[in-house]
């Protein structure tokens, strides 16, 4: 098994940047493909941000694509979302998620284990 725990998240304004970090602990950390999804009040979770477990593959939600950047330190089990020019329509709660499906998974029930979220309120 594995756990996770977001943090990085906050108020900002429309036009600030924010970078958003999930801490790994458990198994290896190299073994997890890992995602960031994120879920709007009254919304289903959607997928933003995903990683391979050796960080050469990502893939992003279009929204996203020329905004957001993921990333990973294998070696101290973290995974990172940078997240830039942020406007309100990013407002969410931001979930990091772990799967030992080999590459990158856009579907959230491809994984396996979920952190708790953290909240990032975008204001206009």
């Amino acid at each position: 098994q594995v756990q996770l725990a977001e943090s990085g998240g906050g108020l900002v304004q429309a036009g600030d940047s924010l970078t958003l970090t999930c801490a790994a602990s458990g198994r290896p950390f190299k073994d997890y493909s890992m995602g960031w999804f994120r879920q709007a009040p009254g919304e289903e979770r959607t997928f933003v941000a995903g990683i391979s477990q050796n960080g050469i593959t990502t893939r992003y939600a279009d929204s996203v694509a020329d905004r957001f950047a993921i990333s990973r330190d294998n070696a101290n089990k973290t995974v990172f979302l940078r997240m830039n020019i942020l406007k309100p329509e990013d407002t969410a709660v931001y979930s990091c998620a772990a799967t030992s499906r080999l590459g990158v998974w856009t579907s959230a029930p491809s994984y396996d284990y979920w952190g708790q979220g953290t909240q990032v309120t975008v204001s206009s």
